[in-house]
């Protein structure tokens, strides 16, 4: 029971904190009355004890104690004004109520297992998906017009004061830059939203791209262009090999999927908008996959670059990459794993922002491939338990090893195992137990936790959840 009491300390300080923010106020507000739910559970297991799964409900508890750490950091940032940095990263980081009302959602299930039916009804009437959904949609809508009211409000202030200090010119400068910095969040909040985007099918002259001058790439049945869909700059693969299908069969594939896709919807994952049929009545049409575009490319072609990478920026791409991954893990059954944790796996957005791409749409792509070939993973992502029987059945465990690797990626911009035959590997990683190094200035509690990732037993792997929370955490310390 020692867990319980920080439990609802910490609870009770993040009420305090959700009354005093000056932005997002309906989504924290939504949180602090999530958070009192949760609040009043945790004080029932108390009472009642852990239920008939004793170890699931206390490690329940555990990462529900990051959650709110986690959130307790996040709603703090919102509590001040002071400087106008602070508003402009408070836009962009408004995305994370997202996760943490997710992981708040982890943890209601979890403590139900403890519980007696009159309180599992008040978990559901709480965490139902659909209301819950549409709640947070609505809060975002009315956070976002509040602030875009409260950025006006101080680019005005800032606009009066520049004509005060004339006579200090590095005030002026800092004063300039600080409206200009509020003009383009200004800017950014009028333009259509990402996650608002409909997948759908979408008509040929909806698109434009370069096609058949200047492929991004080319691979053996498909190309990859850049171009425009709905003000949006999207990558478009057109598909260059010989058809399986019809059209017909390849809509009823593709409506299917959508309605998978729209269950993991995350800034985090890689976005699709839907298919586009060019030439259908043809005697040789054109079939197309509509995307997010991710200027800088795949994850591991970033790490191979001469960017500048320091450990605060490597750290909030790690937190990227786990949030994608937690999104995916916690969605409906078939899509659980991803099933190739690489990180070529991994995009990489203005900003340095890290998506999880390569499962996308997988039954519509395959169906526009006469041949089907399984993907097979490098051996260096595999698992110990993977390396030493190929039958081992492939879990969210596995999927967190391979995950470590891509975290050891970020850390050390190395190729892992680079050197090594795959005998040495199995030598290495399940005989001798070995983790490749980390360099002697990676932060401590990032070192523990990419080796957590890593551990032998997949027991001692953290969850996905628990990875977003150790890694916010760390974020919201540097």
């Amino acid at each position: 029971m020692d867990i319980i009491e920080p439990i609802l300390a910490i609870a009770e300080k993040l009420y305090g904190l959700c009354e005093e923010v000056k932005a997002n106020k309906k989504r924290c507000k939504r949180l602090a009355h999530r958070v009192h739910t949760l609040a009043e559970l945790v004080k029932a297991v108390k009472v009642q004890g852990f239920g008939t799964e004793p170890k699931q409900v206390i490690n329940g508890l555990e990462n529900l104690k990051l959650t709110l750490e986690s959130a307790e950091k996040v709603v703090k940032k919102y509590t001040s004004i002071s400087y106008l940095k602070r508003i402009a990263k408070a836009y962009n980081i408004g995305e994370e109520f997202s996760g943490l009302n997710e992981r708040l959602n982890d943890a209601a299930q979890v403590l139900s297992l403890a519980l007696q039916v009159e309180h599992r009804a008040s978990i559901e009437k709480v965490f139902q998906e659909a209301t819950r959904r549409r709640e947070d949609e609505e809060d975002r809508q009315t956070d976002s017009l509040e602030l875009r009211d409260l950025l006006q409000s101080l680019a005005q202030e800032s606009k009066e004061t520049n004509t005060l200090v004339d006579a200090v010119h590095q005030t002026v400068d800092q004063t300039q830059k600080d409206v200009l910095d509020i003009k383009e969040i200004l800017e950014s909040l009028k333009k259509p939203q990402l996650h608002l985007t409909d997948i759908r099918e979408i008509k040929p002259e909806e698109l434009s791209y370069s096609f058949p001058i200047k492929p991004l790439m080319k691979c053996s049945h498909s190309e990859l262009y850049k171009g425009t869909y709905n003000k949006f700059t999207v990558a478009i693969k057109r598909y260059s090999c010989q058809l399986c299908t019809s059209p017909r069969d390849l809509r009823s594939i593709f409506n299917k999927e959508v309605e998978t896709m729209k269950r993991f919807e995350s800034p985090n994952i890689l976005r699709m908008f839907g298919i586009c049929v060019e030439n259908e009545n043809g005697p040789n049409p054109s079939y197309l996959i509509v995307m997010e575009y991710c200027e800088k490319g795949s994850l591991r072609e970033v790490l191979d670059s001469n960017c500048n990478l320091p450990w605060e920026r490597k750290t909030q791409m790690c937190l990227d990459a786990a949030q994608g991954l937690y999104r995916l893990h916690q969605s409906e059954e078939k899509f659980k794993v991803h099933g190739s944790i690489k990180s070529c796996s991994f995009l990489v957005a203005t900003g340095y922002r890290v998506k999880l791409g390569g499962f996308e749409l997988a039954k519509t792509e395959t169906s526009l491939q006469k041949n089907k070939s399984k993907r097979s993973s490098a051996l260096h992502y595999n698992s110990p338990q993977l390396l030493q029987n190929i039958n081992y059945p492939y879990d969210k465990a596995c999927e967190i090893y391979s995950f470590g690797i891509v975290l050891w990626e970020i850390a050390t911009r190395d190729i892992p195992f680079k050197d090594c035959t795959n005998k040495q590997l199995s030598q290495k990683v399940c005989v001798e137990k070995d983790m490749e190094p980390l360099p002697p200035d990676c932060p401590k509690k990032l070192k523990e936790l990419i080796n957590a990732c890593r551990s032998f037993e997949p027991f001692q792997r953290p969850t996905a959840g628990a990875l977003v929370d150790k890694l916010l955490t760390m974020v919201e310390e540097d």
